[in-house]
C-alpha cells in the first residue's frame, strides 16, 4: 500500500522536528514568533513537497524555506523587528538573570540582526544550532572554505559592534 503525501511528508518530518525548532526559535531570537514561522514554513514544504529531489535534503529544503519566510516578514516588518527583540527579550529571559546580562543578550541579538543575511545565518547555524560547516554548506549552498571565511568575518564584525557599543556606554 502506498504511503499518502501527508504520510510521507511526516514521516521525513518527525526526525528532524527538533533540529527545525531550535532553528526557527534562533532564527527569531527565542521569540514565540518561531510558531508562526515554522508554521508557514511547514504549509510551503508540504505544498511544495513534490519538488523535493531526495529525502536526505529536507531538512535542508526546510531551513531554506524558512529562511525566506523570516526575510519576508522582516522586509515587511523591518522598522517594528527591533522592538519585536525588545518585547521578545522582556518575556524570554527569566528574572534570575542580571539586567546586565539581558543588555548583553539583547545588544547581542541587535548587532546579529544588523549582519548580512548571509553571514547571520552561517553564525546563528553554526554558533548558536551547532550545525557543522559541512551541513551549513549544503544548507546555503556556499562552499566549506566561504562557510569559513563568512565565520572569521562574522565574528570579528560582531565584536567590533559591541566592543564599540560598549566603549560608548563608557
Amino acid at each position: 500500500m502506498e504511503l499518502t503525501k501527508q504520510e510521507r511528508f511526516m514521516q521525513l518530518y518527525e526526525p528532524v522536528h527538533e533540529r527545525f525548532e531550535r532553528y526557527c526559535k534562533t532564527r527569531t531570537f527565542g521569540g514565540e514568533q518561531f510558531k508562526d514561522v515554522m508554521h508557514d514554513t511547514l504549509l510551503i514544504a508540504f505544498e511544495k513537497f513534490e519538488t523535493l529531489k531526495t529525502k536526505e535534503a529536507f531538512l535542508h529544503f526546510l531551513f531554506g524555506i524558512a529562511t525566506r519566510v523570516l526575510s519576508n516578514q522582516r522586509k515587511k516588518k523591518q522598522p517594528e523587528f527591533v522592538e519585536h527583540l525588545s518585547t521578545e527579550f522582556k518575556h524570554v529571559h527569566n528574572d534570575e538573570q542580571s539586567i546586565e546580562r539581558k543588555l548583553e543578550i539583547k545588544n547581542l541579538y541587535e548587532q546579529l540582526e544588523k549582519l548580512d543575511d548571509l553571514t547571520r545565518e552561517c553564525i546563528i547555524l553554526f554558533e548558536i544550532s551547532g550545525f557543522s560547516i559541512k551541513e551549513i554548506s549544503g544548507i546555503v549552498n556556499l562552499s566549506e572554505a566561504a562557510i569559513k571565511k563568512r565565520l572569521s568575518r562574522g565574528r570579528k564584525e560582531l565584536l567590533e559592534r559591541i566592543t564599540s557599543l560598549e566603549n560608548a556606554e563608557l
